[in-house]
């Protein structure tokens, strides 16, 4: 098998995610296989072709591999004939436009349910601290659509709470637009519960272990983790903005009042919350008599 590691090592200077490095390895490890089955010589970078490319797309369609993986795969192996420079001009395959990924009520329920079971077995103080973040940091996500960038960047004084009602300042949103978003009782409760137990230290509204601002990365792994215990396949801060813009359409808001939640300053930007979902498509024909 090829060595891929100049390769990877060249992806991780760019500073490609570990996720990404790793899914791109996977993904020429699995066409290497295929080259040296296929051309019954070991695969190099030097023999690597158009005409090659273009009937493991070929292949892959042929076993009935989704638009999606396909051209994860081929977006693997762009970057990797990029490296090498090696010509590339195959395309990828069309796939029928559908709204972003969001969770299913199912799946929501799932998710707060473990983030309960988190709170409540918690047997020591530092446990019971990141259990009480965790779960303010989803209701807070579940509930206003930040951006993961806007979370990290919160601070005490973005907040502000009352019995009754309460908001989030977004003091430097995408294109550094500034906007406020309500929050709800769900929202409001977990953030109150955070701030009984937060560590009396520093300005950022949430805390890793260090008692410095919670970083982006940090959030992804807090969330996978859950994700997993949950028996969710993924989540990421992206699922639950994306799933709280589905909520409120599926509730009859309109696109302007939820362009102007997420920030977005186009509503076509917004639209595609509205594009029917597998799931939505599911129900219609399960509605057919």
């Amino acid at each position: 098998m090829f060595p891929f590691n100049k390769f990877s090592s060249h992806l991780q200077q760019q500073d490609r995610s570990e996720v990404t490095i790793h899914g791109y390895l996977n993904d020429l490890q699995a066409f290497a296989r295929w080259f040296e089955q296929t051309n019954g010589e070991p695969f190099s970078p030097s023999h690597l072709t158009p005409t090659d490319v273009r009937e493991y797309r070929q292949w892959l369609l042929n076993r009935h591999a989704a638009p999606a993986t396909i051209n994860r795969k081929l977006a693997a192996l762009r970057a990797f004939a990029q490296w090498a420079n090696v010509p590339f001009n195959v395309r990828g395959v069309e796939e029928q436009t559908l709204a972003p990924r969001w969770l299913d009520r199912r799946e929501q329920a799932a998710l707060l349910r473990e983030t309960e079971r988190a709170v409540n077995n918690a047997v020591t103080a530092s446990a019971r601290l990141q259990a009480v973040r965790d779960r303010s940091i989803v209701l807070l996500l579940l509930n206003t659509g930040l951006r993961i960038s806007e979370l990290c960047v919160l601070t005490l004084s973005d907040l502000e709470l009352s019995e009754r009602k309460g908001k989030v300042i977004v003091r430097q949103g995408k294109g550094s637009k500034r906007r406020e978003i309500p929050l709800n009782q769900a929202a409001r409760q977990a953030i109150k519960d955070w701030l009984t137990i937060r560590p009396q230290t520093g300005k950022a509204l949430f805390l890793g272990r260090r008692s410095d601002a919670l970083t982006p990365s940090g959030v992804h792994r807090r969330l996978a983790d859950l994700a997993r215990r949950a028996g969710i396949e993924h989540l990421s801060p992206h699922t639950l903005r994306h799933t709280f813009a589905k909520n409120l359409v599926d509730s009859g808001v309109g696109l302007e009042r939820v362009a102007a939640l997420l920030g977005h300053a186009n509503l076509n930007t917004t639209r595609v919350y509205v594009a029917p979902g597998q799931r939505d498509l599911e129900r219609a024909v399960e509605g057919l008599e």
